[in-house]
């Protein structure tokens, strides 16, 4: 797109706090408001500028108000709500097969996290898979315990480990070492779809786990155990003797 007024346009929107209609932009541009409403319509038409009607409640014609057009590969944050929002429901309305899979999920992106040696955002698809580089040194229970804390921090769950009673030492026997979860970067569509996003939440810390290759352990999650806050139980399990 050529033409130094149409840039200027254009670059006015951008700018502005709030959309803009065509006097005001042929104020501030020195044009003839139609010039500026022919640059409108082509800004428009290539997805540049966005045109919206005037919400009013006093008489009169409403005006045709103008702002830019989000760039291309600036997704606004209710769009992958909104998609989260979508697959979760989906797998919810499959029973236990979609809350397998959602486990499943998680386990894959547990096992990625772990592998990478750093969390990608909550923003992130945890259906992605995690490829294979080789096994990892085992680590005893107590340092997998502190790496999934880690983890979980870094992706936005606010963790909090607990504080182990006299004798215990996190991760390192039967007695469950319990994390609390201050935050949840999924919280609305957790709302609707627990099911799903706890076992992708539980499925993360299995899969984190299992590739640490940390000694046995299950967890539990149990959510919202208090306002705001849901508490992971990772308990060991008991080798037969």
């Amino acid at each position: 797109m050529s033409g130094i007024s149409r840039v200027a346009i254009l670059e006015l929107l951008r700018s502005s706090d709030e959309p803009l209609d065509v006097p005001a932009l042929a104020a501030r541009v020195g044009l003839h408001p139609s010039t500026v409403r022919s640059h409108l319509d082509r800004l428009v038409a290539v997805g540049l500028a966005v045109e919206s009607v005037e919400a009013r409640s006093r008489p009169g014609r409403p005006r045709l108000l103008y702002s830019a057009a989000a760039p291309v590969g600036e997704v606004p944050d209710d769009s992958y709500r909104l998609l989260a929002g979508v697959l979760a429901g989906s797998l919810a309305a499959s029973g236990n097969s979609g809350v397998t899979a959602a486990t499943a999920a998680g386990r894959n992106w547990g096992s990625e996290l772990v592998q990478r040696g750093d969390a990608r955002p909550a923003a992130d698809s945890a259906a992605g898979s995690a490829a294979d580089s080789g096994p990892a040194a085992p680590v005893d229970g107590g340092t997998a315990t502190l790496r999934v804390v880690e983890i979980l921090d870094e992706i936005g769950f606010a963790p909090k480990l607990q504080v182990p009673g006299p004798g215990h030492t996190a991760g390192t026997d039967p007695a469950p070492t319990v994390i609390e979860l201050h935050r949840c970067p999924f919280l609305d569509v957790a709302t609707e779809n627990s099911d799903v996003v706890c076992s992708v939440h539980r499925g993360l810390m299995e899969g984190a786990l299992e590739r640490l290759h940390a000694p046995a352990v299950s967890v539990r999650l149990e959510p919202f155990a208090r306002p705001g806050v849901c508490l992971a139980h990772l308990t060991r399990a008991v080798e037969a003797s």
